[in-house]
Order: C-alpha cells, then sequence, then structure tokens
C-alpha cells in the first residue's frame, strides 16, 4: 500500500461556554483545528486531527500545524502508511522537530491500518485493557465562587474528576482551590492547574497554604528544575505536563522522582505511535497518566478514547472528551460522554467519518 496524497481541511470550534481561559490571562474563543486525510492507492482513506491550544500553551500553533503540512507532505507520497516506524523515521529526518506536524499524519496512518486489518485502532495499541474510560472536566479560570458553580453543574452531568485552572494571583487562586474543594465529594477528584502560571515562590506559597486539602498540584512553573523544586516542598500528588515533551523528558524525570502523573498529549508528542511508546513507558514504571491532547473536536476525542482504552485502568488517571466542549460536529461515530465516562468505536480504525459539509473546501492538496 502506498501514500497517494494527503489533504487538510480548516475548521473552526467555537466553544459552548464562549471562552476557555487558564493562566497568565491566555484565553480562546473558538478553536482553529485541521483535520487530514492520508489517500492510498488501496482507496483506503485515513483521518486525523490536530487543534493546538492558541500560541501561547506549547511551541505549537494552528497555521503552523497546516504550514508544516504543506512543508512534509510531498516528502511522504509513496510511502507503505502502515510501516508506521518507517514513515516517522522518515517524518523525523525530512523536518527536525514540530512534532505536532506530524501527529496528524500518523493518527491518520492508524486510522488505515485498522481498516486494512479490521480492527478498531484500539486492539492495535494493546487491546481493551478497560471497556470504559473515566473522563475529568476542565474548568475554566474565573472567579472561585464562579468555578465551585461550575463544577456543580458538571458533577450532574456525572463527572467526578476536575481540573481546574489557576496560575494566576495566588491569593485568588488559593480560594479557587479551597472554595471548589469544599463542594466536592471525598472521591472526587480535584487537580490545580496552574499551566506553567506561577513562580517558584507563588507554587510554593500555594501549595503550603493547600496542604491540608485533598489536591494534586500540575505544572506550577515553567521549567521542569523549577517544578523539581517545587516537588521537593509539598507532599501533595504531583503532575507534569508541558515539560513531559518527548521519551527523553519522560525517562530523565522518572529518574528524578519528578512527578506522580504526567499528561500525555499526544500530538504534542507526536502523535499516537510515540505517545504509546510514552504510555508502555509510564505503564513499566508505574506512573499514571492523563491521556488527552491540546484540544480538539469528534477526531481528537476518538483518538483519545482509543489510546486510553488500550491503557490499563489503574494507569489511566482520567482522560478528555472534547467534542463535548464544542458546537459544531465535524464527524460521526465519535464517542460520546455517558455519566461521566467514554468508550472507543468498535469500528475498523478510528470508527469516525469526517462530516465534510461541516469541513467545507480543503486549504491542502497535495
Amino acid at each position: 500500500m502506498k501514500i497517494t496524497g494527503i489533504k487538510a481541511w480548516q475548521v473552526d470550534l467555537p466553544l459552548k461556554e464562549g471562552r476557555y481561559s487558564w493562566s497568565n490571562g491566555n484565553f480562546v474563543e473558538v478553536f482553529d483545528s485541521t483535520v487530514v486525510a492520508v489517500e492510498t492507492d488501496a482507496g483506503i482513506t485515513g483521518y486525523a486531527e490536530c487543534c493546538p491550544l492558541g500560541s501561547a500553551y506549547l511551541p505549537a500553533y494552528a497555521a503552523g500545524v497546516r504550514a508544516g503540512l504543506a512543508e512534509i507532505a510531498p516528502k511522504l507520497i509513496g510511502l507503505d502508511p502502515t510501516d508506521l516506524n518507517v514513515l516517522n523515521r522518515h517524518m523525523d529526518a525530512v523536518l527536525r522537530g514540530h512534532p505536532y506536524v506530524k501527529a496528524p499524519i500518523d493518527i491518520a496512518c492508524w486510522d488505515i491500518l485498522g481498516k486494512a486489518t479490521g480492527l478498531p485502532v484500539y486492539k492495535l495499541l494493546g487491546g481493551a485493557a478497560q471497556e470504559k474510560v473515566a473522563l475529568y472536566r476542565a474548568i475554566s479560570q474565573e472567579a472561585p465562587e464562579a468555578m465551585a458553580a461550575k463544577i456543580a453543574g458538571y458533577k450532574a452531568q456525572g463527572y467526578t474528576k476536575f481540573q481546574l485552572k489557576v496560575g494566576g494571583d495566588a491569593d485568588q487562586d488559593i480560594d479557587r482551590i479551597r472554595v471548589t474543594r469544599a463542594i466536592l465529594e471525598p472521591t472526587d477528584v480535584l487537580v490545580a492547574d496552574a499551566n506553567t502560571g506561577w513562580t517558584r515562590a507563588e507554587a510554593a506559597r500555594i501549595a503550603a497554604a493547600v496542604a491540608d486539602l485533598d489536591v494534586y498540584i500540575e505544572q506550577p512553573c515553567p521549567t521542569y528544575e523549577e517544578c523539581l523544586s517545587v516537588r521537593a516542598r509539598t507532599v501533595r500528588p504531583f503532575v507534569l505536563d508541558e515539560v513531559i515533551d518527548g521519551v527523553g523528558t519522560l525517562m530523565k524525570a522518572l529518574a528524578d522522582d519528578a512527578m506522580d502523573i504526567i499528561n500525555l498529549k499526544i500530538s504534542k508528542v507526536g502523535g499516537l505511535s510515540k505517545a504509546r511508546l510514552m504510555r508502555d513507558i509510564c505503564v513499566a514504571s508505574g506512573t499514571p497518566m492523563t491521556i488527552e491532547d491540546t484540544w480538539g473536536g469528534d477526531i481528537v476525542t476518538a483518538t483519545i478514547a482509543h489510546l486510553a482504552r488500550s491503557t490499563p485502568e489503574e494507569f489511566c488517571f482520567s482522560a478528555t472528551d472534547f467534542n463535548s466542549y464544542g458546537t459544531i460536529d465535524i464527524a460521526e461515530g465519535a464517542p460520546r460522554r455517558v455519566d461521566g465516562f467514554m468508550t472507543a468505536p468498535d469500528t475498523p480504525g478510528l470508527g469516525i467519518t469526517p462530516v465534510f459539509d461541516a469541513l467545507g473546501a480543503p486549504v491542502l492538496v497535495v
């Protein structure tokens, strides 16, 4: 089988809540997502999606996905999409860095492999390690009482895990954590995610101020070294996200005992092939993961579901149903939340079919 063509579509994904805000005053109101198709001479087409969280979150941005695809797509024509390791080594050779650009190509080729073999992607990633995947809900940064009210609403929808967007004013962040924890059940999970927004001094102060609460501290500071320093000062369970960008940083963090949990974002690390490797290292080392991505719609949600479903429950701390945050459906067959859980489709590949009327005309055809 050979790759004969690559297409990309740009699609806007407005939010039901109108705005998503996180640390240091950053926010997004409409997400800019890219849907990718990889076509083959066997008549099988694979699909994927990549949606960076704006341009101030990671070294990635929406227009960069499409610019990078225009650069590498001509160099992928003629490759076998089912030779996934060969494909990824070739992409790394023809474009240094920019893993988020390569991610949708890799994911679309997993979709092709599933369709060619008649198997859902979760089977190819290791099998159904769990039947349904527990979800968390991200709570956009607002005043403490407003965030507590949002959590109460989402609890009624079945969520029991909540990721609180902090990383703002230290005093307000302390209040945000205390007010929201107070309305939760003892069995509910609360993660205070600073998204690199605190200085080391702020992080140390906040961690001390909430030391009596059942709360996870996630990615307090911009650098690995700062986070490691904060980790040494608190007994609260510790999550790293932005600074874990590949196998190298994961291995260092495991050696340094830098965290209890990682946030594994599929496009951040370059797609399902590299995410699977990191997932398996985490399982072997006893490190749970939140399995998700930077953002997206139906196709990203399906991709998350397949990797999460093939991950043992005790190591799958949570996952995300991004398609429930937006107002537009861009694919049929995507997972839907039921009482705080989702599962991956049992149909071949990712199990989704793009809604081309929602995508419009392609912006890239190679």
